[in-house]
């Protein structure tokens, strides 16, 4: 059976914690970053965890060996 691809944009922006789960860090940390509050900003540094079961599923077929 050949090789399964996976999708590099995916695997640029999520990566899996040691229990399975789908971690990401949250857009908007590029530019304009004056305009943010620094209580935003200091949100947005934080990785979170992606609770949807649908989303998850779908993100773990995009990588198949993650």
């Amino acid at each position: 059976m050949p090789k399964l691809k996976t999708r590099k944009g995916v695997a640029k922006r999520f990566k899996f914690t040691k229990k399975r789960k789908v971690k990401s860090h949250p857009c908007g940390r590029s530019h304009l970053l004056s305009s943010k509050k620094s209580k935003r900003l200091r949100r947005l540094r934080r990785a979170s965890v992606i609770e949807s079961k649908k989303n998850i599923k779908y993100i773990k077929r995009m990588l198949p060996y993650g």
